[in-house]
């Protein structure tokens, strides 16, 4: 698995104030809820699908539905990544990654480390097991913290918790639900297959 270069993002120490600003997109597979500041994204929090969206669903553009007022330039990256995740899947290795500004992700944590060797390591269309993840983190007897790491990740898709699976090839778990992890790999896969032809 080859790694990736990262764009850089920035991260600030401290609980400095900011102005909490939100966003709802409304994607192939529901309204995603976004919350960030002009110093970066605080949280996405992908809808729990129960069931699968039609073939014109799964193919629907993607737009903001609320919170266009006060955009923030994170919130605008963070919008633009994720039209290019669902609707041009391509773009998204050439899109700058929104900063983001959750103490979670600021912290000298092991969760912290997994969740950035995740962004920088596992590309789109690759999956990753819990096991081989706590490897790629330095810690190799640490896969059921992985998962832990996995439950706390504030910032899903972007963040890509949905790539990491089970040594067995089953999808695992997922905050979104398993269908909605299924849904994004699936996406992805398929995707990648286009690409390659």
């Amino acid at each position: 698995m080859a790694s990736r270069h990262v764009p850089k993002v920035k991260s600030t120490k401290g609980g400095s104030q900011c102005k909490e600003r939100h966003m709802v997109l409304l994607t192939p597979v529901g309204k995603i809820k976004i919350s960030g500041c002009e110093i970066g994204l605080h949280e996405i929090k992908v809808p729990k699908m129960s069931l699968l969206p039609s073939r014109a669903e799964s193919t629907a553009m993607c737009e903001v539905y609320e919170g266009t007022e006060e955009m923030t330039e994170p919130l605008q990256q963070c919008m633009d990544w994720l039209y290019a995740y669902f609707c041009e899947p391509a773009r998204t290795a050439t899109l700058p990654v929104p900063a983001f500004h959750h103490p979670l992700l600021q912290q000298d944590s092991f969760t912290s480390k997994v969740l950035w060797t995740l962004l920088r390591d596992v590309k789109f269309g690759e999956a990753v097991s819990y096991k081989h993840l706590a490897d790629l983190a330095g810690n190799s007897k640490a896969a059921r913290a992985v998962g832990g790491a996995m439950r706390s990740n504030p910032i899903p898709i972007i963040i890509p918790c949905h790539r990491v699976i089970c040594s067995s090839g089953q999808s695992g778990n997922y905050g979104g639900g398993n269908l909605m992890k299924e849904w994004l790999l699936s996406h992805e896969k398929l995707h990648q297959e286009k690409a390659a032809y």
